[in-house]
């Protein structure tokens, strides 16, 4: 990691007026003069070029389809406001994402009505560049140390042509803005920033927490000699992370196309999910696997609003027969267990936008290819949910109690060979309030029971959901999450069609509202 010395304002290329005004409160911000940032840097960092060359700004990545940058580079005064129409951009808008140049046009804008923020929306997702890995819900205060990028001018160069970077201070915050002062004399925001992330880093992680909008020019190259103010203010982000995640959530399931997902299975597997949305681990046709970020969002139609790509086409996971998410000890975030076309049954610990973490195997033999569906719960502790219940190709039906301790060494058979739940699937969540979590058994008839309070007893006092014959024998598979924000779960199903959607607080009573998710 290149060591990033304060470079110079954050606005990139707004109109030749608007660029030398030297007001913090009317001057877009330009770029942020330092040292150059070393190739892959800060990769989420973009330079957009507006109405071919007039204007230059920056932006992050937040989504493989989404930015975010000032609304002021779309305005068609910046000195006199940010404000700026929805819809297509009023001049042809390209964005260069990554050092490795990848130019996409911008198709669409939705702006923030209160601050100098837009959503700037990519003709199609980009590949190969890893978005901002987070947006923060804390607000920063006085004397926090955060980072500012930008593709804008710095001390020395008119149109640098590399990613500079640089440390500032919050100097005060206000409900919609941070001010800031670089950490190093030479620290400042210059012409070309404006729009570019403020974010923390920590390890490896990038937090943003600000977007550039105005600074004085101090420090950068053209600037009036007699301006001394190294200053800056910042759009916040912190407060409406939100209403940020709610307009990328609304491209994200429609765009990939549901036929292809082999295994879905929803689990608390992002650890800055601090919501009680599920996330969503699948399996594509090809081999290849994703983790959709859960979006925390009230409207119950938009549950998640990021992919993350864990697996590319032909990887090991093309050989996974049944996935189930799992609690593994202790831990806050889920794992899954896969039980692997070999005949082995293992489990990762975290399944997170990083990848996968600690794989144990559990058992390696023959007999474990006629594991049809695994699910696992809270079936005999209320503290655990590490109990493994297995749908054996005849039929049949098994419960592994704690597996994070005894991995599969007890054994509870809970029903001997029938011929009427071959092929049939199953899933574990939370329904009824009982204190063991419930079962639910889909038959390939369509035929689908919930059997509350699911324990090493095993199948008593089932509920109909569904008769033979009805339509969820279409459901390909059909699993329990939580992506309303109800108090009970929901179930998920990907229909044969490739659509998406979901039944809302299932419960005692059985299913309620159908929300359409795709098709």
């Amino acid at each position: 990691m290149a060591s990033a010395r304060p470079r110079a304002a954050w606005m990139t290329g707004i109109l030749a007026s608007a660029a030398t005004a030297t007001l913090l409160t009317g001057a877009p911000a330009h770029a942020v003069a330092g040292e150059p940032v070393a190739d892959g840097e800060y990769a989420f960092t973009a330079k957009l070029d507006i109405n071919e060359g007039a204007r230059s700004c920056s932006a992050t990545l937040v989504q493989q389809e989404w930015l975010i940058t000032a609304a002021s580079c779309f305005a068609d005064d910046p000195a006199k406001g940010f404000k700026t129409a929805p819809g297509a951009p009023k001049w042809k808008t390209t964005a260069t994402i990554g050092r490795e140049g990848t130019v996409v046009d911008v198709v669409e804008l939705v702006p923030r009505e209160d601050r100098d923020l837009v959503m700037a929306r990519l003709a199609q997702p980009v590949t190969g560049v890893k978005p901002v890995d987070g947006i923060s819900t804390i607000p920063s205060r006085k004397g926090d140390g955060l980072w500012a990028a930008g593709y804008g001018r710095t001390k020395d160069e008119w149109v640098p042509d590399r990613l500079h970077a640089a440390r500032f201070n919050v100097d005060s915050v206000d409900a919609t803005t941070l001010r800031l002062t670089g950490e190093s004399p030479d620290a400042a925001v210059c012409q070309g920033d404006t729009g570019g992330p403020l974010f923390d880093r920590v390890s490896t992680f990038r937090v943003l927490y600000g977007v550039h909008s105005t600074s004085g020019q101090a420090g950068c190259f053209g600037a009036d000699e007699s301006e001394k103010r190294r200053t800056a203010s910042e759009t916040r982000v912190d407060d409406i992370a939100g209403w940020i995640k709610a307009v990328a959530a609304r491209t994200v399931l429609p765009r990939v196309n549901w036929k292809d997902a082999v295994q879905v299975v929803p689990g608390h597997f992002v650890a800055t999910n601090d919501n009680e949305r599920s996330d969503l681990f699948v399996v594509w046709a090809d081999g290849s696997a994703s983790l959709f970020e859960g979006s925390g969002q009230a409207d119950p139609k938009l549950p998640v609003w990021k992919e993350h790509k864990l697996a590319a086409a032909g990887s090991y996971w093309k050989d996974a027969e049944a996935v189930t998410s799992i609690g593994v000890g202790f831990n806050s975030t889920d794992g899954v267990a896969v039980r692997w076309k070999s005949g082995k049954l293992s489990t990762f610990e975290a399944v997170n936008e990083f990848g996968f973490a600690r794989e144990k195997t559990l058992a390696y033999r023959d007999s474990w290819k006629n594991a049809r569906s695994i699910a696992a719960g809270s079936h005999t502790d209320p503290d655990r949910r590490d109990d493994l219940v297995v749908l054996w190709a005849d039929g049949s039906t098994s419960m592994y109690p704690g597996t994070s301790d005894n991995g599969i060494s007890k054994e509870i058979q809970l029903t001997r060979a029938d011929k009427a739940r071959e092929g049939a699937q199953i899933t574990s969540g939370r329904f009824t309030g009982q204190k063991a979590n419930d079962l639910v058994v889909r038959l390939k008839n369509g035929k689908t029971d919930l059997f509350p309070g699911f324990d090493a007893r095993g199948f008593r006092d089932s509920i109909a959901l569904r008769p033979e014959g009805s339509a969820w024998k279409y459901a390909q598979p059909l699993v329990a999450g939580s992506f309303g924000g109800g108090k009970q779960e929901d179930l998920l199903a990907r229909w044969a069609d490739g659509n998406l959607s979901y039944y809302a607080d299932v419960d005692a009573s059985g299913t309620h509202n159908e929300i359409q998710l795709v098709g």
